[in-house]
C-alpha cells in the first residue's frame, strides 16, 4: 500500500480527482481522516459533528464494529460473486428485508445505489404495464444518471436536457409553506389541503391520459428539496388514484427509509403499501454501496417467461449485502427506529424554539430525524435567502460559520438540512442546534423587516 502523510491527502486529492457537483476550480474538500459515532475528524485533528449523516446515509453512525466485522468476515469467505450466483448473503438479506418491509413487497432486485434502483423501478413499471409515461414531482430528486435525472423535478435535471430519458411528466408537491393554491387561504385545513393537491394530480393524469401512464414515482417525504412532509390523506390519496387508473405507485425511500422518519419506512406513517419501493443510503448506512428495488410478486412474475433485460456487474455484491444484513441487525438490536422517533420529537421542539427567536427563519419542518430550516430574507413575503436552484453569499457564509464551529451539514438553496445519525443523543442535538442558533443570529442581520 502506498504510504502518504496526512498533509499530502488534500493536495494529491486535488491534483488527480475530478469532483462531482462542483466547479473544479472552486472545490474545497475537507481532508477527512477518521469517523466514529456522530463525529468525524480532519487530518488536522479538527472534530466535526455530522448532522448530515455524511451523505444522508450513516443512519447507525460511523465506525460500528459489528458492521465492519461482518464485512471482513464476508471478504474472507467470499469477496465477490457475480449477479448470476446464489450466495449466503443474498439469501439472508432477502429474509431480513421481508421482516421489515411493508407487507407484500417480497421480491428484491439489488442495485449499486439509489439512482439505478429508481431507473430499474421505471424499467419494471414500463415493462409490466405496457405503458411508457412516468409522473414525478417538481421538488423531487431521484438521482443523477440520465434516467434518474429525468425523473428528478428540480433544476439539477436541466443541465443535461434534452438528453435525459423521455416520457417523464411532473406535478406539484403538497408544500404548505409555499403552496401555489393557498396563497390567499394559507390556513386551509389538512383535509382540504390534501384534496386540492390530489385534485391537481388527477388533472395532470387526465391531461396526459391515464392509459399512457405506467407509474407515479414520489419521494414518500421530499428530501433535499426541503423535507416536505405530506399532509394526512395525501399518500393514501395517491394510492387510491393509482388503484383507480391501474397505475403503479413507486415510493422512493432512498433517503427517508431505514428509520430516518421514526418508522422503518416513511410510507408506514400512512399505512400505505406501494407497488414498488426503492432503497439505498441507510440500507448499508454508507458502509458499502447498495440499492434495492422491492416489488410485489405479481410484478416479478411478469418476467417468469420473459427475460428482464437489465443488470450490472456488481449487483448483489456479497460484501455490500453482508453490510446491509449487519446494519438491519444493529438497528433491531439497538432499537434505532424507536430512538429516532423519540429524538425526532425533541428535535421538533428545538426547531420551533429556533423559529420563534429568528426573523430569518420562515419555516421549520421535520419528521423523525429528517428536518429542514427554511431561511428567508423576509418572513412576510417569504423571500428566500437563496433562489430556487441557486446559492447566495448569505447562505455560503452561514455554512462556513457552521464548519468553522465544527458542525457539518448540508445547506441546499435556502434550506438548512438536519439529518443526523439515528444514534445521536439529546446533548449532541443541543450542541449542534446551539451552533445553528448562533449562525442564524448572523443571518438575522440581513433580514428585511
Amino acid at each position: 500500500m502506498i504510504e502518504m502523510a496526512d498533509a499530502d491527502i488534500l493536495p494529491y486529492s486535488l491534483e488527480h480527482n475530478f469532483w462531482t457537483w462542483s466547479a473544479q476550480a472552486k472545490v474545497k474538500p475537507i481532508p477527512i481522516k477518521s469517523a466514529k459515532g456522530v463525529y468525524f475528524w480532519d487530518v488536522n485533528g479538527k472534530k466535526y459533528l455530522d448532522l448530515n449523516s455524511m451523505v444522508m446515509c450513516a443512519n447507525i453512525g460511523h465506525g460500528d464494529e459489528r458492521v465492519i466485522q461482518a464485512m471482513i468476515d464476508q471478504a474472507r469467505e467470499l469477496p465477490f460473486a457475480g449477479p448470476q450466483f446464489a450466495t449466503k448473503p443474498r439469501a439472508m438479506l432477502g429474509k431480513k428485508l421481508a421482516e421489515i418491509l411493508p407487507e407484500g413487497l417480497t421480491k428484491y432486485l439489488y442495485t449499486l445505489g439509489g439512482a439505478d434502483a429508481n431507473e430499474n423501478a421505471v424499467k419494471l413499471a414500463r415493462a409490466y404495464t405496457g405503458r411508457h409515461k412516468i409522473l414525478t414531482r417538481y421538488r423531487s430528486y431521484h438521482g443523477a444518471t440520465f434516467g434518474a435525472a429525468a425523473l428528478t423535478g428540480d433544476p439539477r435535471r436541466t443541465a443535461w436536457e434534452p438528453a435525459v430519458m423521455p416520457g417523464v411528466g411532473h406535478f406539484l408537491d403538497p408544500f404548505r409553506y409555499r403552496s401555489t393554491f393557498h396563497q390567499r387561504y394559507p390556513d386551509v385545513d389538512e383535509d382540504e389541503f390534501s384534496r386540492d393537491y390530489l385534485g391537481h394530480l388527477e388533472e395532470i393524469i387526465q391531461y396526459e391520459g391515464p392509459q399512457t401512464i405506467a407509474a407515479i414515482l414520489i419521494e414518500s417525504v421530499t428530501g433535499t428539496n426541503g423535507i416536505i412532509v405530506p399532509p394526512e390523506g395525501y399518500i393514501q390519496g395517491v394510492r387510491d388514484i393509482c388503484n383507480r387508473h391501474h397505475i403503479l405507485m413507486i415510493a422512493d425511500e432512498v433517503m427517508s427509509g431505514f428509520g430516518r422518519t421514526g418508522e422503518w419506512f416513511a410510507v408506514n406513517h400512512w399505512g400505505v403499501v406501494p407497488d414498488i419501493m426503492t432503497m439505498a443510503k441507510g440500507l448499508t448506512s454508507g458502509y458499502a454501496p447498495l440499492g434495492v428495488v422491492a416489488m410485489k410478486p405479481e410484478i416479478a412474475a411478469a418476467f417468469n417467461e420473459k427475460v428482464y433485460e437489465g443488470g450490472l456487474t456488481y449487483n448483489g455484491h456479497p460484501i455490500s449485502l453482508a453490510a446491509a444484513i449487519a446494519v438491519i441487525e444493529v438497528m433491531q438490536q439497538d432499537r434505532l427506529v424507536e430512538k429516532a422517533k423519540l429524538s425526532g420529537e425533541i428535535l421538533k421542539n428545538m426547531l420551533q424554539n429556533l423559529k420563534a427567536r429568528h426573523p430569518s427563519v420562515g419555516d421549520v419542518r421535520s419528521i423523525g430525524l429528517f428536518a429542514a430550516i427554511e431561511v428567508v430574507k423576509n418572513q412576510q413575503t417569504k423571500e428566500p435567502a437563496a433562489p430556487f436552484g441557486g446559492s447566495s453569499p448569505e447562505m455560503s457564509a452561514l455554512r462556513q460559520y457552521l464548519l468553522d464551529h465544527g458542525v457539518y451539514l448540508y445547506t441546499h438553496w435556502n434550506t438548512i438540512l438536519i439529518i443526523p445519525p439515528l444514534i445521536i443523543t439529546q446533548s449532541e442535538l443541543e450542541q449542534g442546534l446551539s451552533v445553528i442558533d448562533q449562525s442564524l443570529y448572523e443571518m438575522d442581520k440581513v433580514v428585511n423587516h
